[in-house]
């Protein structure tokens, strides 16, 4: 058989590279959504999805379940598909009914794409997921209450773009904490509306509650050398929160906001600005940190607060309950009436229902072991001051399976 001459050779070759190039980099600029890979980037975040798929998942909302039983989801783990598809099955399989997932975590970015101008600069510039809305709604169909949770004043991404917004060090520059982690001055009100936007995309994703973390002044390094806008750091926060509430609220959306534990008991703001009662007003939960290993040695006079978690709970949890229920209080709120002939000054307030207060239980060993009695152990505490909802806390999201109740 006599082969080709070389100049028909030469001009098959010619049309086999421009077909080539066609297929491989001019089709997939006309048509993108066509040839959008599915990759996994960096093994790290979920499948990226077509903003026509996108488009195509109707967003639902799941009604708040009369008892919260959540476990938490990291921002890297919910863009791990293997990784968060084993959580989703520790709630199919137990009493759990909730997942608690990083909307905005300690960096400062944010777990999934983002529309507004105000925040692409932070989407998706860590871990994440590009599918979050397509998971939402996989969680919505067996069920599973969605919680985001938004680290809000602890942000490193927004104060190197935004250093004029940063709490200031007295030294000159940006004051940071021990991490090396910077914050957002509480009275920044350009970042208040950030903070609004992000809730409106996050709730229009099908987020069903708002967690907000981090709502405080920082706590850990030089304090000293800490310098803020305003100095009365109760009414700077609160003066949030109220603004939060009046912007984020008439959306339908429901919020909770996470407390330090030992706002249960103390009387004065630790220097965080956070009280109980100039929470309780804004927010539909609240959700104290009572941590035992966070508590000091001698709390209520327990020599090591890891060793008697039952009380720990029990006591800080039952005193929330009882300054939730009152109708007076020794804290002034923004708009409080004072009582007259009171010493100490009491003011009055409402009465909330002690099923506004979830708290976040420990199950991670920090301070001594932790194993399926400890994390039981704060559960049935819980329901022993009236209280039916809870969340777990465990940053490397391993949770005790044996603590929890089969379904």
């Amino acid at each position: 058989m006599k082969s080709l001459p070389k100049h028909v050779v030469s001009i098959v070759l010619i049309l086999l590279a421009c077909f080539i190039f066609i297929v491989i980099f001019l089709l997939p600029n006309i048509f993108p959504d066509t040839y959008r890979s599915e990759a996994l980037v960096l093994g790290t975040t979920s499948p990226q999805v077509s903003q026509n798929a996108e488009d195509t998942i109707k967003v639902t909302h799941i009604q708040t379940p009369d008892a919260v039983k959540a476990i938490y989801m990291t921002q890297c783990v919910v863009g791990t598909p293997n990784l968060r598809k084993k959580l989703v099955d520790l709630v199919d399989t137990t009493e759990l009914n909730t997942i608690i997932i990083d909307i905005k975590d300690f960096s400062g970015t944010i777990s999934f794409p983002t529309q507004s101008s105000l925040l692409t600069s932070a989407s998706m510039k860590g871990c994440g997921a590009y599918d979050m809305k397509e998971f939402i709604a996989t969680l919505h169909e067996k069920n599973i209450y969605v919680i985001g949770r938004i680290t809000v004043f602890q942000d490193p991404f927004y104060t190197k773009a935004h250093p004029e917004q940063a709490v200031q060090s007295k030294q000159g520059g940006i004051w940071k904490d021990r991490k090396g982690l910077s914050f957002i001055d509480v009275s920044s009100r350009n970042y208040w509306d950030v903070v609004v936007q992000l809730s409106k995309e996050s709730h229009e994703l099908g987020f069903d509650e708002l967690n907000y973390d981090y709502i405080r002044y920082p706590s850990d390094g030089n304090m000293a050398d800490a310098s803020y806008v305003n100095q009365n750091k109760q009414v700077a926060l609160e003066t949030f929160f109220k603004y939060l509430h009046e912007n984020v609220s008439p959306l339908g959306v429901v919020m909770s906001a996470d407390l330090f534990g030992m706002t249960t008991v103390a009387y004065e703001d630790m220097g965080i600005g956070q009280m109980l009662e100039q929470a309780l007003p804004y927010f539909d939960y609240i959700a104290p940190m009572v941590y035992p290993s966070h508590f000091a040695k001698n709390f209520n006079g327990y020599a090591d607060p890891n060793k008697n978690v039952y009380g720990v709970i029990a006591h800080s949890m039952g005193e929330a309950v009882k300054r939730a229920e009152a109708t007076t209080t020794r804290i002034a709120s923004i708009g409080a009436e004072p009582i007259a002939s009171t010493s100490p000054r009491l003011y009055k307030k409402p009465a909330y229902a002690r099923t506004k207060l979830r708290p976040w239980l420990q199950d991670f060993s920090y301070g001594g072991t932790y194993g399926p009695k400890e994390v039981r152990d704060q559960i049935q505490a819980t329901y022993d001051v009236g209280l039916t909802s809870w969340m777990l806390w465990s940053p490397s999201n391993k949770y005790t399976s044996s603590a929890l109740n089969k379904e």
